[in-house]
């Protein structure tokens, strides 16, 4: 999609508090968008690197759980009397502490889990994913367990001369995930579009020419699952500052699979993909639920899914943007020959 695409897609949205009044609408947009965040972090694993991680909502819930701990402060026993005690800190250091702890946890994934392929890739994701799972649920002391974390205090910033301002109203958090949706955005199209980008895609495509060229393999591959993961961190930070509880369902796998779901739709391996799949298969639950059933809802939700990839297998954004005039000649993401560069050339 073209900068002047970007900008009009990108005024819409600002735009849209000021015309849309129903709450429960802009809160589904705001649900929506945070998932969207989490589905653009999916789509640079899936999209530009070719692995499928059916355990991205592992960094989602981490990102949750450590931004809320941070604001909420814990007393843990560890060893006897030995307690580790944390005092409350800024929701904002909570937030920026998610990133660095998801980031890092992608790299322990990545380095890991970088040398298998194919099956065992997602075999190990899945299994991270319910390993933290577990932890949430079972360690009762620090995350509450099934009792949940409730009244995560919302996140505040601090405005020079003015005091602070409180994010807890929808329109606030509308525009937060806005701002971090944005910002990721422009974050993974500098990458996609660096010499990194083009590593990526040449691993996904033709793995042993990059080898031969001499792309490292662990180190690309590690580098964007750490940028996913602090993405999907972010995301899942913005989420329990927003709903202000949390519990081990946030690590549900369904959540990995509407991911999984928007980046398809929307086309893997296009920068707007995710939004667009994210902005229908996050709103159109919104809109079938008050026409029908809930049975209804599932298989009309699924018949589109498949409508939508039998007429546009690439998905919706790598179809429609060149008979729009909207795809970019460099730094096009389909699937055509790309030029592997050696590292350090």
């Amino acid at each position: 999609m073209n900068r002047i695409a970007t900008l009009i897609c990108l005024a819409i949205f600002v735009s849209v508090p000021l015309w849309l009044q129903d709450p429960y609408l802009l809160n589904a947009l705001i649900t929506t968008g945070i998932f969207i965040i989490g589905a653009m972090s999916l789509n640079l694993l899936l999209g530009f690197t070719g692995q499928l991680s059916l355990g991205h909502i592992a960094f989602f819930g981490i990102g949750a759980y450590v931004s809320s701990l941070t604001s909420l402060g814990f007393d843990v026993p560890l060893i006897g009397d030995f307690h580790v005690v944390h005092v409350p800190w800024p929701p904002v250091a909570g937030f920026a502490l998610a990133i660095v702890i998801s980031s890092f946890c992608g790299y322990l994934v990545g380095r890991l889990s970088f040398s298998v392929r194919g099956a065992y890739f997602v075999i190990v994701t899945i299994s991270f994913a319910e390993v933290v799972r577990l932890v949430a649920l079972n360690w009762v002391e620090l995350t509450q367990g099934p009792l949940a974390l409730t009244n995560i205090p919302s996140i505040t910033i601090g405005l020079p001369g003015l005091g602070y301002l409180v994010l807890k109203t929808k329109l606030h958090n509308y525009y937060l995930v806005l701002a971090v949706a944005a910002v990721s955005y422009l974050l993974i199209a500098r990458l996609v579009h660096s010499h990194y980008g083009r590593a990526m895609r040449g691993l996904m495509e033709n793995e042993t020419l990059a080898v031969a060229v001499g792309i490292d393999v662990t180190r690309t591959l590690t580098l964007a699952a750490v940028i996913s993961a602090g993405i999907a961190g972010a995301a899942g930070s913005l989420y329990a500052h927003y709903i202000r509880i949390i519990d081990p369902d946030v690590f549900a796998f369904i959540s990995t699979v509407t991911m999984v779901i928007m980046v398809v739709s929307g086309g893997k391996g296009s920068l707007a993909g995710p939004v667009i799949g994210g902005v229908i298969f996050g709103l159109l639950p919104v809109f079938l639920r008050p026409i029908m059933p809930p049975e209804a809802q599932w298989i009309t939700y699924g018949g589109v899914l498949i409508v939508i990839l039998f007429v546009l297998p690439r998905g919706i954004v790598p179809t429609l943007a060149p008979l729009l005039g909207l795809s970019r000649k460099q730094g096009n993401t389909s699937r055509k020959p790309v030029a592997v560069v050696e590292e350090g050339a």
